[in-house]
């Protein structure tokens, strides 16, 4: 019997017909409590990992053995993850238990990942799952910081835990640890190598219009959009007014100047700029007696810090105050060597 071209048309068509007559009459249940059927779950479970696998192809992961990393990625675990994935220092919640799926335990699930892949998991979420996308999308290197703490976590133990993500610090005596702003932004916690900005004497115009961008969502961090978000306007006065009043204390020298960059042509850059390039002084804006309070203070912070902050702006993903707009144009054509002299001579700074 041959079968001609109408007859599959006709045949597709009446499969459509009757794929939406079953949708639209709700005999099949969507609750969570029945699970999927095997098939599907394997299914769904078979295209994850395709499509992860693929997505990851060409992406090459950069060194993960920076400590300070573990202390970025930690700290977000705790506020966004650890509810769902538990921690090496607390189990599941049990509400977890009644979701589809249901969220895995990661010491179990890290291993069957490669970097690359992890990475991809982290910044894009996945579909039919309760997985969010990471908050930013311009943030690779916050992704990249969750990969090296989610690499640590299968054989991480809890006191380790509590330590990286600022537990243990801000926790009394017998009571449970809960997270707060110390818990990353303490200077104690802070050096030289820090990827975690010192607030400690910025002005309180600045801190407030920073915080007021993060909530916004107008800059990039999904760090930081995840730990305010829920904060009103007196709780943003409070925390600027706290870490303005806060005395700036010099970071530890360690790790200051992490690649070795030339302090002298950073200070000279700072000072005179580089107008072939355009590029103007820094120190005509910043870390100035009479400077615009909305301008941050750069000396004393991190080395790596600035460094990541001054590509942000050279990329055209940073954003936060009205002042933006003189940032962008100043970083465009500041090389890669101009990004590390500068961001060590700030930090070797300690006005």
């Amino acid at each position: 019997m041959r079968i001609g071209w109408k007859q599959v048309a006709i045949a597709g068509v009446a499969a459509a017909i009757m794929g939406f007559a079953f949708a639209w009459s709700g005999i099949m249940g969507i609750g969570a409590r029945s699970g999927h059927w095997a098939v599907t779950d394997w299914f769904l479970h078979w295209t994850m990992k395709n499509s992860v696998r693929t997505a990851s192809l060409g992406t090459e992961p950069p060194p993960l053995d920076n400590p300070e990393m573990l202390k970025l990625g930690a700290g977000h675990y705790e506020q966004g993850c650890a509810f769902c994935h538990g921690s090496p220092a607390q189990a599941r919640s049990q509400v977890v238990f009644n979701m589809l799926p249901v969220p895995p335990d990661l010491k179990l699930k890290v291993p069957e990942w490669t970097d690359a892949e992890l990475f991809h998991i982290v910044q894009d979420g996945v579909r039919f799952t309760g997985m969010p996308a990471w908050p930013s999308e311009h943030r690779e290197d916050e992704v990249w910081a969750m990969v090296a703490f989610l690499r640590q976590v299968p054989r991480m133990e809890a006191a380790r835990y509590r330590q990286l993500a600022g537990l243990a610090e801000t926790a009394e005596a017998g009571e449970q640890a809960e997270l707060n702003c110390q818990s990353c932004h303490a200077q104690e916690r802070l050096n030289g190598n820090s990827l975690i900005p010192n607030l400690a004497g910025q002005s309180e115009d600045y801190l407030r219009t920073s915080l007021l961008a993060y909530l916004k969502g107008e800059r990039a961090s999904g760090v930081m959009q995840a730990a305010v978000a829920g904060l009103g306007a007196d709780d943003v006065g409070m925390l600027a007014r706290f870490y303005s009043a806060m005395e700036h204390k010099p970071l530890n020298a360690a790790g200051t100047n992490p690649r070795g960059a030339d302090i002298e042509a950073g200070r000279q850059l700072a000072i005179k700029g580089r107008s072939q390039d355009r590029i103007p002084a820094c120190l005509s804006c910043h870390d100035r007696q009479d400077a615009n309070p909305a301008y941050p203070r750069l000396s004393g912070q991190s080395a790596p810090y600035l460094a990541q902050q001054l590509r942000l702006f050279r990329e055209d993903h940073r954003g936060g105050t009205a002042f933006r707009h003189l940032m962008v144009p100043a970083a465009k054509n500041l090389t890669d060597r101009d990004v590390e002299n500068l961001s060590a001579y700030f930090a070797s700074e300690t006005r």
